[in-house]
């Protein structure tokens, strides 16, 4: 046999033994999928903001060391949910049997865990979030043992860690869950509830943060796949039409909020709740901007602007545009302050907002084939490069501002 034989044997034992039967083993794509793993050049510069620190839901970060500590909490939150329905914990584990597939759809990579394993996982993480917000929801629940709810920095990390894109668990298992214990519920502590209700009270810092109407929680919630999901719903415009053009950009400009000050642009807060929602009247020279709360850092941000650029397509991602357009207009920090002192950003200093601004801007990635802000950029930038604009500002500014 000559070499050319042998290496025809070889080539046949590779796709034999090798590439054919990955090909065969190769998880199959779904669209069910709406949970994934942030890339690794995105998770160095996020830092944090892509691992959760306390407690992890779902398979990506299940089994980690450092989160162990929460395993005797979820054990105890089972525990007391059993007690309150006669739904045994056999028929809970079946449940969720049935509804494996489903569930490793959910997630964008294969996950190792073996059927049993898998299966427990889901029951403890699905019934830990259910106690979670029951409790949170509901006072009245909080047993007098609860080591918990009687340390409320640890709610306040559990909460963070909930919003983490790769520690999310799929909303239908929770609701089936919840709804498959109220069937056998000896009292009438259920009454009245779902799991909507109960993670409404949840979001109700976010809704303020972030201008959202409250009932947008329970209207998108039957849509929603998971927490992340359910902001990203509740963000998006739904009758505002923003600015869509088809001309080409690569690299957006824009006047900074100083430089717009000092072509006489007014700075008004915008009355509709809609975040996105930035009008400029171009006759009046007032830019009109949704109030935006600012904490100290862009946590929420960061986590949605990943999970939109991961499981949206371009055309929907309005998150995208936004963060790219207000790190453009607040570049320094004399931009925050003039932002701050007009009442459009709250609950922040000017340092640290122009910060905030430029990390959620510096994630963005802007389409070359669409901005919806462009129109009002174009008009922004126009207005900024008319001479007599900034005349008549400058003279109102620093010789009429004073009797």
């Amino acid at each position: 046999m000559d070499k050319s034989d042998d290496a025809c044997t070889d080539i046949k034992s590779i796709a034999t033994t090798c590439l054919r039967g990955k090909l065969e083993n190769l998880y199959p794509l779904s669209e069910d999928c709406c949970i994934y793993r942030v890339p690794s050049g995105s998770r160095k510069s996020k830092g944090s903001h892509s691992t959760p620190q306390t407690v992890s839901i779902g398979p990506l970060h299940h089994g980690r060391e450092e989160l162990k500590a929460m395993e005797v909490h979820r054990l105890r939150y089972l525990k007391q949910f059993l007690q309150r329905t006669q739904v045994s914990l056999e028929d809970f584990l079946i449940f969720i049997k049935s509804k494996e597939e489903k569930l490793r759809n959910c997630y964008v990579e294969t996950i190792p865990l073996a059927s049993q394993d898998f299966v427990e996982m889901i029951l403890l993480d699905a019934i830990f979030l259910i106690e979670f917000f029951l409790l949170f929801s509901n006072q009245e629940f909080v047993t007098s043992g609860d080591r918990m709810f009687g340390k409320l920095w640890l709610i306040i990390e559990i909460a963070e860690d909930i919003w983490y894109v790769e520690n999310q668990i799929p909303f239908f298992i929770l609701e089936e869950l919840f709804e498959l214990a109220k069937t056998r519920v000896p009292d009438e502590c259920y009454d009245g509830l779902s799991i909507s209700k109960l993670v409404s009270p949840f979001y109700s810092n976010i809704c303020e943060l972030l201008s959202i109407d409250e009932s947008l929680f329970e209207i998108n919630f039957c849509r929603a796949k998971h927490f992340v999901d359910l902001l990203r719903l509740c963000i998006q415009p739904s009758d505002i039409q923003l600015d869509i053009e088809n001309e080409t950009i690569y690299t957006p400009t824009l006047p900074t909020i100083m430089e717009l000050h000092m072509a006489g642009v007014k700075f008004e807060v915008r009355s509709n709740k809609h975040l996105f929602d930035i009008r400029f009247d171009k006759i009046k020279g007032i830019l009109e901007i949704p109030k935006l709360r600012i904490l100290d850092d862009s946590f929420y941000f960061k986590n949605l602007q990943m999970f939109v650029a991961l499981h949206c397509e371009s055309e929907t991602n309005h998150v995208n545009d936004y963060d790219k357009f207000l790190s453009l207009l607040v570049s320094f920090p004399k931009d925050a302050e003039l932002l701050i002192q007009n009442g459009i950003l709250e609950n922040t200093e000017s340092v640290a907002a122009s910060n905030i601004c430029g990390e959620i801007g510096k994630q963005a990635r802007v389409s070359s084939h669409r901005l919806y802000y462009k129109g009002l950029a174009r008009d922004l930038n126009a207005y900024c490069k008319s001479p007599w604009r900034k005349w008549n500002a400058n003279l109102k500014q620093n010789y009429f501002n004073t009797p």
